[in-house]
């Protein structure tokens, strides 16, 4: 991160325990270099083993890693900094509508068969994302899936998720992958109104929605 990154994030992190008096001793690296360091695994998708000797030690960064993802301080950041970003930009913090939608990607030979699966429509054997964003594009919500999973299925789980954790939510734009008797559910169960975007015939290639 550079300096002004990691002054927007540090204000953000959790407390460490020690240093609340809760007890527990110092950690031995800084946080700026522990997260450096899980960013640039993620972003090369390198093995841990393969961490550069430049950042702290593997066994201690994927110590810190687990420890986090386990305490749900991950999540924790990520909403922080969402929330941070969306105040910044004059929203209320808490979004009001949202966007979902999904998208198909091949899964390497290694991936275990009992958790892919052909997604027809795209002819794509391997796995699906379904994302839930802001307006703005950040991330609220994500399921992984088989690809042969259906985006109204998916939508079942997704949204009552995405909900129960943002009180404000009232208004979800999809395509029409998600056309059918979720819209009538997703009023009546969740009190989301599913506004359904369709796509004209006369369009061709790609074009926002």
């Amino acid at each position: 991160m550079s300096d002004a990154e990691w002054a927007a994030v540090r204000d953000l992190l959790p407390v460490p325990g020690w240093l609340a008096g809760r007890g527990g001793r110092p950690e031995g690296y800084c946080h700026r270099q522990m997260i450096d360091a899980v960013r640039y695994l993620v972003d090369n998708g390198i093995k841990w083993r393969a961490m550069p000797s430049d950042f702290p030690p593997w066994p201690r960064v994927y110590a810190f890693f687990a420890r986090w993802r386990e305490a749900g301080l991950v999540a924790e950041l990520h909403d922080r900094l969402r929330e941070a970003v969306r105040d910044a930009e004059g929203r209320d913090r808490e979004p009001s509508a949202a966007v979902i939608d999904s998208q198909s990607v091949k899964a390497d030979a290694t991936v275990a068969l009992t958790s892919r699966g052909f997604d027809a429509g795209k002819r794509i054997n391997g796995r699906k994302r379904h994302l839930l964003t802001d307006t703005l594009g950040l991330l609220l919500a994500v399921l992984v899936t088989p690809a042969s999973t259906t985006d109204r299925d998916a939508a079942r789980l997704l949204l009552p998720a995405a909900r129960g954790r943002f009180g404000r939510l009232a208004r979800v734009w999809a395509d029409g992958g998600y056309t059918g008797h979720l819209v009538d559910w997703s009023a009546t169960q969740l009190g989301v109104v599913l506004d359904i975007v369709r796509r004209s015939d006369d369009i061709r290639g790609f074009q926002v929605l």
